[in-house]
């Protein structure tokens, strides 16, 4: 999606979603520079480039990073978006954090899409593998895996389910969660946290991520 188009559908979030607010517990500090990515390939991971851009904080991004695409830092290796299933964009400040730099946080948003993952070539299966080497890579080196679940009821489902798979790859792993009140409405994460021991943060909407991010990064 272009940014334009991002910046459309965010001002229409902005319109219904004012007012957000933040609950929980004491936000961690990582710093930059940061990659956005995806657990799911649903298009959640949209609404949470939009937040960073609304927060005023350069990213670089990409659907699908594998471990060894994480390794390589800012500017994820010079990689080009495809035509479908993989998508780059490099937004970082380059003067401020030059190629190669390493990451200091992943922001992964939570949702399953089918049609996502089948663009991209992944089953469940898959996903749950890449998330898997890639959280391991950032545990290893020391990098703040912040995980975000922006979809409401709509990307919640059964236990077993698509949306609930990619929660038990990513969540449980986390470093800190972010959650909108509404993906929480039966405690999933709340338990999640308390079982972990990982901060966990409940926003009423979307847009109180904005500050949340600006603690984190700035």
């Amino acid at each position: 999606m272009n940014r334009y188009l991002r910046t459309v559908i965010f001002a229409g979030c902005f319109v219904l979603l004012s007012g957000a607010g933040g609950l929980g517990q004491t936000v961690p500090k990582a710093g930059l520079p940061v990659l956005t990515t995806s657990a799911g390939q649903s298009a959640d991971v949209e609404s949470l480039n939009a937040v960073m851009e609304e927060a005023g904080i350069k990213y670089d991004y990409c659907d699908v990073p594998t471990a060894d695409l994480l390794a390589s830092g800012v500017g994820l290796a010079g990689k080009q978006s495809a035509a479908t299933g993989f998508h780059v964009e490099v937004h970082t400040d380059l003067d401020k954090f030059p190629a190669g730099t390493a990451y200091k946080t992943v922001i992964i948003a939570i949702g399953a899409s089918l049609k996502g993952m089948g663009a991209s070539g992944l089953t469940l299966e898959n996903e749950e593998a890449r998330l898997k080497k890639l959280i391991d890579f950032c545990k290893q080196k020391k990098i703040l895996v912040m995980a975000v679940h922006l979809g409401g009821e709509s990307k919640r489902g059964a236990p077993g389910s698509d949306n609930e798979r990619m929660i038990d790859a990513v969540a449980p792993l986390s470093d800190y969660i972010v959650v909108t009140r509404d993906s929480n409405k039966d405690g999933r994460f709340t338990k999640i946290s308390k079982s972990k021991n990982i901060p966990l943060t409940e926003i009423e909407y979307v847009l109180g991520l904005v500050d949340i991010v600006k603690q984190i990064l700035l």
